[in-house]
């Protein structure tokens, strides 16, 4: 469920912001995100990877986040849009990210 509703904003035009609740640090909590990609992780953890906006909890500050889809629930798609991808995106995953699920 979780990955149908954040490809489902990946893919719109423009992309839309998320909402989810994350349990996967140290601080769980809301938080709000620009998506960018769905892929697997080193690891083999399907995972997010997005812009943080804002938090309901002290988990960081705004920037680059991985997010793994197992430890977020409550996905919604909001109706706040982005103009695409952050400086330092690379659709391809890298190293980092491979078997790309979705992406701005």
């Amino acid at each position: 469920m979780s990955l149908s509703l954040i490809c489902q904003a990946i893919n719109s035009n423009p992309p839309h912001l998320i909402q989810f609740y994350y349990t996967g640090d140290a601080v769980p909590g809301y938080r709000m995100v620009e998506p960018h990609m769905v892929a697997y992780n080193e690891a083999e953890h399907l995972s997010l990877s997005g812009w943080l906006t804002t938090s309901a909890t002290a988990s960081g500050s705004p920037g680059w986040k991985e997010y793994l889809l197992a430890s977020i629930s409550k996905v919604t798609v909001l109706g706040e849009t982005f103009s695409g991808p952050r400086p330092g995106y690379n659709p391809t995953g890298r190293k980092k990210f491979h078997n790309v699920q979705c992406a701005i």
